[in-house]
């Protein structure tokens, strides 16, 4: 059983790492070590606690309750649960994450081997072998984690390993001050978090099928799992971040983040570099597609009650990610990221207090909390928005400390939590001197 446990979590480990590297992924710890040169240790400490902890902490809340981000939201309300998981998985899906996997596919990928190609017929190519994965739902995970991820780690290992052997360039001093800061919010951005409470679904779906059926044997090899899924991500941003490095005395900061990607793998394997860069990038992206398109499709059909089928929203979702994802990354980004803002945090306040157990016992804390968190981030988006040309909209945000660096929600949320903590202690006091009286 020992043995059979260990190839299971090693096998759906390696799906969930291939699902949550996607295309974005890849271009965040280049640039990083690009900017922050000899802080890169500092800077790769800071982007792993937000692109690797948060997620494992998501995978851990979740099979710590075994259930999904539906289960946890509902200590919010049953109607709140529905509207914020809609939201995610809307957002992730067709919405941001997976047509932006086809966009990057085809400007990484396909346009530099290919550039007759246009990216119409590339990402309609693209979704019709993700649906060849995904209309087969029992056998997803194994496929991606027997098939796609060791071609995937293969192919990044060559890069990574063939930098550090034979370096790009010196690592230099480029002065950048708040490395570990900066690289809080440029792992905060990965959006795996939001990733990880919505994957949590199939993973735990395909724990049971392998015939798992206590709920100690399915968070055990469910936390195992995402234990090595976290040591891949933390191998490959790490050696991807430090390749970057490598390149901050011989490239300037203004290149953009993909540019980079592509300019360091052309450094690092000569003319054989475009070619493995677009087979990583692919393999990225269509993993972490078939992962989202089959997670929204399961939600969907359950939430119709049966009415639509599982294959019906799964083409639906392709069709609509395929006429997104025609229209370039960068779009895509700006119509989805104040979705994103307000989301985000409420799923960090949410995995948190998951985390927490049985310390917060009143649901009345944790929707204080919820929507605490859910008020700052609305506004603080509308802010953003608006450019600040609303002058007290812009102060009261200002004035709100880790505002200026993201985080204008964190302080609002923490405060919400002690003080709702206190009341409700309080009332439970006196509801149990009135009892006894």
């Amino acid at each position: 059983m020992e043995k059979k446990s260990s190839k299971d979590f090693i096998i759906i480990g390696f799906a969930l790492f291939a699902m949550f590297f996607g295309a974005g992924n890849l271009i965040f710890p280049p640039y990083l070590g690009n900017m922050v040169g000899t802080k890169t240790p500092a800077s790769m400490i800071g982007f792993l606690i937000t692109g690797v902890g948060l997620p494992l902490s998501g995978i851990i809340a979740c099979a710590k309750i075994n259930g999904t981000f539906t289960d946890i939201s509902n200590r919010v309300g049953k109607v709140f649960s529905v509207i914020s998981t809609t939201a995610l998985i809307i957002a992730i899906g067709p919405m941001l994450a997976v047509p932006r996997t086809a966009a990057t596919t085809y400007e990484l990928a396909v346009h530099p081997i290919f550039p007759s190609v246009s990216p119409v017929v590339a990402v309609i190519i693209y979704f019709a072998i993700a649906l060849a994965f995904i209309l087969r739902p029992s056998g997803i995970v194994d496929n991606i984690g027997k098939i796609l991820t060791p071609a995937l780690l293969v192919m990044l290992a060559i890069i990574i390993i063939k930098g550090i052997v034979s370096p790009i360039g010196p690592i230099i001093n480029t002065n950048f001050e708040g490395a570990f800061s900066k690289a809080l919010l440029e792992g905060y951005q990965t959006m795996d978090a939001m990733a990880s409470v919505i994957f949590a679904s199939i993973i735990l779906a395909s724990v049971r099928a392998k015939g798992y059926k206590k709920d100690s044997e399915v968070i055990g090899v469910t936390i195992k799992s995402g234990i090595v899924a976290i040591l891949g991500l933390g191998f490959v941003y790490g050696g991807l971040m430090v390749l970057g490095a490598q390149t901050s005395g011989i490239i300037t900061k203004d290149i953009g983040r993909s540019a980079l990607v592509v300019e360091i793998v052309n450094r690092d394997l000569g003319s054989m570099g475009t070619i493995i860069l677009g087979v990583a990038v692919g393999l990225a992206c269509l993993t972490t597609a078939i992962g989202l398109i089959s997670t929204g499709a399961q939600y969907f059909s359950k939430l119709s009650k049966g009415k639509i089928s599982y294959n019906a929203f799964a083409i639906v979702i392709s069709v609509i990610s395929a006429a997104l994802g025609t229209g370039g990354v960068e779009k895509i980004v700006v119509l989805a990221a104040p979705i994103l803002q307000i989301l985000y945090p409420i799923v960090i306040v949410l995995i948190a207090i998951t985390l927490a157990g049985k310390f917060v016992k009143n649901n009345k804390i944790v929707k204080i909390t919820v929507y605490v968190t859910l008020i700052i981030s609305i506004l603080d988006t509308i802010n953003s928005l608006t450019g600040g040309s609303v002058a007290v909209l812009k102060s009261a945000i200002g004035f709100i400390p880790l505002a200026s660096a993201g985080f204008s929600w964190l302080v609002p949320a923490v405060i919400a939590f002690i003080i709702s903590s206190i009341v409700c202690s309080k009332q439970t006091e006196e509801e149990l001197e009135t009892n006894s009286i």
